[in-house]
């Protein structure tokens, strides 16, 4: 069962997403709070799988919570989802780097939220489809996220650990690169646990920005 608390300071919106996570078979609503400061308390009381955080809330921000919940030396890391209705840059950005490990819009579908807390409690990164493309493309050209250079990384990182990078960004799950590799699941895990400190990033899915800002792979052409 995956437990999730949910953060929002409006009760239609705590509402509606207690009501439609609750109604899934596997997804257990452990905590609601109504602002950033009981967000906080709650995700270090309850210490729930998955964090679905607003960016705009009293007290502590999204973003500000997110920080504290993801920064390597927290305790408890709990893993989060930001959920919100603006899709503006420096909030996409903002909540990637303080380590969120998915971004959505409120007015998505919701088997599509749902399937969101599935993928960040299962360890992956997730982005909304509609700011994907243009979230990596403006990325790369602010370049904010480059703690050690594309040359640097290939000094640091071993071959195995190059190839998960490149089924990161490809999207894989880690049961997917497991299968790809043909390795075991928790060897998948163990190899991610020492890539990202070497990238120095918190998430997966800041380790996929990292890959895009660095030419690993290569970034998307915006739509014709």
């Amino acid at each position: 069962m995956i437990r999730v608390l949910i953060a929002d300071d409006q009760h239609l919106v705590r509402a509606g997403l207690s009501a439609l996570l609750g109604a899934e078979t596997d997804i257990e609503v452990a905590g609601v709070a109504r602002d950033g400061d009981e967000a906080l308390a709650m995700a270090r009381d309850l210490v729930p799988d998955v964090a679905c955080l607003d960016i705009r809330m009293p007290g502590r921000s999204g973003i500000e919570v997110a920080r504290e919940l993801c920064a390597p030396d927290a305790d408890p890391q709990v893993p989060v989802l930001v959920l919100t209705t603006f899709d503006l840059d420096d909030y996409v950005f903002g909540a990637l780097e303080a380590g969120a490990s998915g971004f959505l819009l409120k007015d998505a579908d919701p088997e599509n939220i749902a399937a969101a807390v599935r993928h960040v409690a299962a360890g992956q990164g997730t982005i909304d489809q509609t700011l994907t493309r243009r979230i990596m493309r403006e990325f790369v050209h602010r370049r904010r996220l480059q703690p050690v250079t594309g040359r640097r990384a290939e000094d640091l990182l071993t071959p195995r650990e190059h190839e998960i990078l490149l089924l990161l960004a490809q999207g894989l799950s880690n049961d997917g690169i497991a299968g790809a590799l043909v390795v075991e699941v928790s060897t998948v895990k163990s190899h991610l646990a020492r890539m990202l400190p070497k990238l120095g990033v918190r998430s997966r899915l800041q380790a996929v920005v990292w890959a895009y800002q660095n030419h690993v792979v290569a970034v998307p052409e915006p739509d014709a």
